[in-house]
């Protein structure tokens, strides 16, 4: 055993009841836990049981106004709770490594990310510059990021999300920390990338670190841990090995985040409450004319070399009225290209697309002036990722919804009456239109953007990774509201997803992209039970299950151990 590896497993973090309030507010109440090098725990919960803050209390960033107490809060030599500011520093990144779930906010916008994992090595003294960036290199290699001599170069807002999430994974791994903790740390990331991920965690766990993972993904939890705390409101519900907690949960809750998972239940399924919607698993369309058609679709772009790249070619689709095609595929296979160009704000390069029988987005011949699509825009909308981005900060909920009302023509004495009826039907209360999008959480944005999606009645909704950023449980709510609009209504959906079991639950048709082409495409079933496709089987393959203490990683990318000396 040489002297790194020794050294890491001589490290444990111990918490015995740990509380922490803000205010009057308490957010964790008496959490405790064991965390031996070369070890795996996860904390599961929904949005608010306190998982984030007790992660963010281990490395001293609970934030303003947090008061942190335990009756034993130690990691190796360390009580974490009389550290100075200036000791800290010394420890966050070298000793305890912190896996962000938002890269977009965490990776600095104005620095390219080579320069700031490059900042990480130079800040704790470690090699020569030479030596740093090789290193810088290395690491974006090893959490499989294409092309790391070009990313490297490439500033955040240049980053697809997941090439985003994999930046901010090297920069927390780059001192080769000896207790990781990993907040969502694959959410943003497709099946294959993720993949790779669990394989590094896995082997950084080999090498003796330990690992403190945050997950909504009980699939990923299944892969990692050794053992598992369920919180709820700060507290912890239930806690045990991986394999008790998932074959023989005994708390409700658990039942109910094991029960809401998509992958394990068929289309029709609602998620929420563990019954067979009356409605058929596949949707039987009656029109057996396309609503769109996407034919020969081709698009390419310059890159910062300077070279041109081809994003998607010869891509064709169809999408029928009350049917969902969902499209899935790796980052940067095309996926969100597409939908550009179905929604009219991308123009092809080649190939047209026609609406209801009429062109609506072309090149040449098939060139449509924007003033002549405005007048049918409302009947096509969109639920993006992150709806906060997508929403005027200034504006109330209410004034969200009574301009999308305005674009799909509601006279002005109408909008407020529909207001109410939009929230009532994503089942929201009607006092919510007087907050901003700040003071909501998560899933009631995501609802809001739902809202603000059908508030024009449109024939076809463009689903954007609508539920990749929410919780199991808030997830489930979302999808199966989804499932009862477009049940209502008879709208389209084109479902854009990086997760696999979600693309199951929710499509009656599947396409498969790889690197700007369609690979494969037929009915989910028949995607999923007898893919043909090399990629489309290694896409599968790459999908974590629910099994516990049955499947283990073997890792293929084995983590390079930096002799950094620093």
């Amino acid at each position: 055993m040489n002297a790194q590896v020794k050294a890491l497993t001589q490290q444990q973090l111990i918490i015995e009841d740990l509380t922490v309030q803000f205010g009057e507010r308490i957010v964790v109440e008496n959490l405790s836990l064991h965390l031996s090098a070369g070890k795996c725990i996860a904390l599961v919960g929904e949005s608010g049981s306190g998982k984030s803050v007790t992660a963010r209390s281990i490395v001293g960033l609970a934030g303003a106004g947090a008061k942190v107490q335990a009756k034993t809060f130690q990691y190796g030599e360390h009580n974490l709770l009389q550290l100075s500011e200036r000791q800290w520093r010394k420890i966050r990144g070298k000793d305890i490594g912190f896996i962000l779930q938002d890269a977009l906010v965490s990776l600095d916008p104005l620095r390219p990310i080579g320069q700031e994992i490059y900042e990480t090595l130079a800040a704790h003294g470690c090699g020569n510059r030479h030596q740093r960036q090789e290193g810088v290199l290395q690491l974006l290699q090893q959490v499989g990021i294409p092309e790391p001599e070009l990313r490297v170069k490439q500033r955040s807002e240049q980053l697809s999300g997941g090439l985003r999430q994999r930046a901010l994974i090297a920069n927390a791994l780059a001192l080769n920390p000896s207790l990781i903790i990993a907040d969502e740390p694959t959410t943003a990331l497709d099946a294959t990338v993720q993949a790779r991920i669990l394989d590094v965690l896995q082997e950084i766990k080999t090498r003796g670190s330990s690992l403190l993972l945050i997950s909504h993904d009980l699939a990923v939890v299944a892969k990692l841990a050794d053992e598992v705390l369920v919180l709820h409101h700060g507290n912890v519900l239930e806690q045990g090995p991986i394999q008790q907690i998932l074959k023989n949960p005994q708390h409700a809750y658990t039942k109910s985040l094991l029960a809401a998972l998509p992958a394990e239940h068929p289309r029709g399924y609602r998620l929420t409450s563990n019954q067979q919607n009356d409605r058929p698993q596949s949707h039987i369309c009656v029109d057996d004319q396309p609503l769109l058609v996407a034919q020969s679709l081709a698009k390419r772009y310059l890159g910062p070399d300077k070279q041109w790249r081809q994003i998607i070619e010869q891509i064709d689709i169809s999408l029928f009225a009350g049917r969902t095609l969902g499209i899935v595929g790796e980052s940067g296979s095309g996926k969100s290209t597409v939908a550009k160009i179905v929604l009219g704000l991308l123009q092809p390069d080649a190939g047209q697309v026609t609406f209801s029988g009429e062109i609506w987005n072309g090149t040449g011949e098939w060139a449509v002036a924007e003033k002549k699509r405005r007048l049918r825009r409302h009947e096509i909308s969109v639920i993006y990722q992150d709806p906060l981005s997508s929403f005027d900060p200034r504006w109330s909920v209410g004034q969200i919804l009574e301009d999308a009302l305005e674009v799909g023509q509601v006279p002005e004495s109408e909008r407020k009456k529909q207001v109410r009826e939009l929230l009532h039907k994503v089942r929201l209360p009607a006092e919510l239109s007087n907050r901003r999008p700040l003071q909501l959480s998560g899933g009631q944005r995501q609802r809001v953007a739902i809202a603000r999606a059908i508030a024009s009645k449109p024939k076809i909704i463009v689903c954007d990774e609508p539920v990749s950023a929410l919780d199991v449980s808030v997830q489930a709510q979302v999808l199966d509201l989804l499932d009862e609009l477009q049940e209502e209504m008879g709208v389209a959906y084109l479902f854009i997803s990086h997760d696999l079991g979600v693309i199951r639950h929710v499509s009656d048709d599947v396409v498969v992209m790889s690197q700007g082409r369609i690979v494969e495409q037929g009915t989910t079933e028949q995607v999923f039970k007898n893919p043909q496709h090399p990629y489309t089987q290694q896409l599968l393959a790459a999908v974590p299950r629910l099994i516990a203490g049955e499947e283990k990683i073997e890792s293929k990318h084995p983590w390079v151990v930096f002799q950094w000396a620093c």
